[in-house]
C-alpha cells in the first residue's frame, strides 16, 4: 500500500501541472449546434472549413479531424479573432490551389502531402508562411496583424 501511495503522488502532480496546459481550444465540452452555421466547403477539389465567429462555432472547428492544415488569424495586443482574411494557398509560385476572401479567423484545409506557401492579407498587409504538409500531425500557422483596424 505504501508503495501505491508514492506511485499516486508523482502521477496526480504530474496530473495537476499539466493541466493548465491543456488548451479550452481542445475543450470538449457540448456545442450548441443551433448556432454553428460552419459547413465544409470545396474548391478545386480542397477541401476547407471557415469560421470561427463565436464559442460554439470555433470550438466545432477546433473539433473536426482531417484537416492537415489549421490556420488561425488575429489582431491587435488582445489577439482578437480577424474573420475577414484573404488567403491564397499555392503549391508552387504562381500555382493557386484555393483563393478564400473574407475567410476565418479559423480556416481548416485538406490538402495533398506536399510543400505550400500561404499567403494571407488583412486590411492590405500581407503575411506568408510555409506549410510542409502530410500524413502526420496537423500543421498550424497563426497569421498576427498588429492593428485592429
Amino acid at each position: 500500500m505504501k508503495y501505491l501511495h508514492s506511485l499516486l503522488l508523482p502521477l496526480t502532480t504530474v496530473g495537476v501541472l499539466m493541466s493548465p496546459a491543456i488548451s479550452p481550444a481542445a475543450s470538449l465540452e457540448p456545442i450548441d449546434s443551433s448556432g454553428v452555421q460552419v459547413q465544409s466547403q470545396e474548391q478545386n477539389g480542397i477541401t476547407y472549413l471557415s469560421g470561427g465567429i463565436g464559442e460554439d462555432e470555433s470550438k466545432a472547428i477546433q473539433q473536426t479531424t482531417g484537416y492537415n492544415l489549421h490556420m488561425t488569424f488575429s489582431v491587435g495586443a488582445g489577439n482578437e479573432y480577424a474573420p475577414d482574411v484573404n488567403v491564397v494557398i499555392q503549391k508552387a509560385p504562381g500555382q493557386t490551389v484555393l483563393t478564400l476572401n473574407d475567410a476565418g479567423p479559423l480556416v481548416y484545409v485538406k490538402l495533398p502531402a506536399g510543400k505550400y506557401t500561404v499567403i494571407a492579407t488583412h486590411h492590405g498587409e500581407t503575411r506568408h508562411d510555409v506549410a510542409d504538409v502530410g500524413s502526420g500531425a496537423a500543421r498550424n500557422l497563426v497569421f498576427h496583424w498588429d492593428d485592429a483596424s
